[in-house]
């Protein structure tokens, strides 16, 4: 039995913060009801690379059932009152206030059931000087300063993956975990709202407190702001392979196994993480001379034998055929797709993930 069999969710949900938050609570066995717009949820129409369907709706949709209703309509409202009657969980993220607007507003669901778990997600909240404003994932990351820290030193940068969306979607997901549990003690439901800037917010106070600290972090690309060394170096036959050095004893090993040079690790320049930092590209430079008489294969070696935490410089067609990549395989309406497995292993609980849903244009 998965743990949270039994478990309804409704979810007037689109895009990706709420669908991942979602998706989670279907994984654990929980019937999620996802309520699309007569058109469908806009993530529908985002690519076509998965089967000719959306990769962001495969992957955040799998194991929920799928109705369409009109919540302009009395039809539609009924029949979304009807489902939230049955809920346990009802996930919404909807602009501030629409849900209201429309009849369900949170506050008055506390009073008719109070056993629901309602989660509201947003871009900055309920309330607040920005409280009105559009919010999308790339929006939030310029508006935190994000991309002020991603990238290269010419430019800001966009992260790669939609990691604002996904963060607020994974703090939603604990967030009505915690109020499962709060209601098994207590028998009463909760009214949790979620920004997508405060989850960021919150994800960037060491570069804020260092920026509040004197020490604003700088663009530097493939390398830590605070660590040194940990980037990039180039091996002899120009093989890229990223180091992490997280402590002056591995510093130190680094000096003696690696660079073949052990004073350095006492080196008053380079004995500290932060005389190193301080002395970046000296240390750097002396770093960089070690890979450049090594070619890849010996580098990767003397690494591992050394205990020092390395990876190779991949890019998707990387990961694709990456042997440590674990996948799932799910039903679609246009076939099987499969794609990385979710990251928790229950012992002895195997699990099987539901299929995609179709667009089903009845309202019901």
């Amino acid at each position: 039995m998965l743990p949270l069999e039994g478990l309804k969710v409704v979810a007037v949900e689109q895009a990706v913060a709420a669908p991942f938050a979602s998706s989670r609570l279907a994984d654990a066995g929980a019937q999620v009801t996802k309520i699309e717009r007569p058109e469908g949820d806009f993530a529908r129409g985002y690519d076509d690379v998965a089967k000719g369907q959306s990769s962001y709706f495969v992957w955040l949709n799998r194991g929920k059932d799928s109705i369409t209703l009109d919540l302009t309509s009395d039809r539609g409202k009924a029949a979304l009152g009807d489902l939230i009657a049955e809920a346990d969980v009802l996930i919404q993220n909807l602009k501030p206030g629409a849900l209201g607007r429309l009849g369900f507003d949170p506050e008055k669901l506390a009073e008719k059931h109070p056993r629901l778990i309602t989660c509201s997600i947003s871009g900055f909240g309920e309330s607040g000087p920005m409280a009105d404003r559009k919010a999308y994932d790339l929006l939030i990351q310029a508006e935190t300063g994000l991309c002020s820290i991603t990238g290269g030193p010419n430019e800001p940068s966009r992260v790669g993956i939609s990691v604002v969306d996904i963060a607020t979607g994974a703090t939603a997901y604990s967030a009505i975990l915690e109020a499962l549990i709060q209601r098994g003690i207590t028998g009463r439901g909760a009214q949790i709202s979620i920004s997508m800037f405060d989850v960021l917010a919150d994800w960037l106070t060491v570069p804020l407190l260092n920026h509040e600290g004197g020490h604003t972090p700088k663009r530097i690309g493939l390398a830590h702001p605070s660590i040194s060394p940990y980037g990039v170096f180039t091996a002899k036959d120009g093989t890229p392979i990223l180091i992490s050095i997280q402590s002056d004893r591995e510093w130190r090993v680094l000096c003696s196994d690696f660079i073949g040079r052990p004073e350095l690790g006492t080196d008053p320049r380079f004995a500290t993480n932060v005389a190193r930092v301080t002395n970046r590209a000296e240390t750097d430079g002396t770093v960089a001379e070690a890979f450049a008489r090594l070619d890849a294969a010996n580098a990767i070696e003397r690494l591992s034998e050394a205990g020092i935490a390395l990876a190779t410089v991949n890019d998707m067609a990387g990961l694709s055929a990456h042997p440590h990549l674990r996948r799932v395989t799910v039903d679609s309406p246009n076939g099987k797709v499969s794609f990385p497995a979710p990251a928790a292993i229950f012992k002895d609980a195997p699990r099987s993930y539901g299929p995609i849903p179709a667009l089903n244009p009845l309202e019901s």
